[in-house]
């Protein structure tokens, strides 16, 4: 598989219910996961973050990948996507980020996302 194909897969395992199953594959042990928010550092940790976030959600309306791209000879993946979901605070939002990942061999060692933080 492609990086581009292993994101592809991850994506689809997100519309398919099973994000934490995707992190746990394709995530490596000592990831870096960066946002305008802040960094995590390490599986546990960001998996950590992961859970917390689905814990905060109701209801998931859908995601679209808009743009994904490749570089394959250095190993990097450029992914657009916008999320619809509502909040368990009765909150529904639409979230539109950009993500570049790093991977090394099956697994991502660094993501970092670009968003607008309001």
């Amino acid at each position: 598989m492609t990086f581009k194909e292993k994101t592809q897969d991850i994506y689809n395992l997100i519309l398919q219910g099973q994000l934490l199953d995707a992190f746990d594959k394709y995530y490596h042990e000592d990831v870096v996961m960066t946002e305008p928010r802040g960094t995590r550092t390490g599986k546990a940790e960001c998996r950590q973050y992961e859970e917390q976030f689905l814990g905060m959600i109701q209801e998931f309306h859908g995601l679209e990948v808009k743009n994904l791209a490749s570089d394959e000879a250095n190993g990097v993946v450029f992914v657009e996507t916008s999320m619809d979901v509502t909040f368990k605070d009765g909150n529904r939002a639409v979230m539109d980020q950009v993500s570049v990942q790093k991977w090394d061999g099956d697994q991502i060692v660094h993501e970092e996302f670009y968003y607008h933080n309001n």
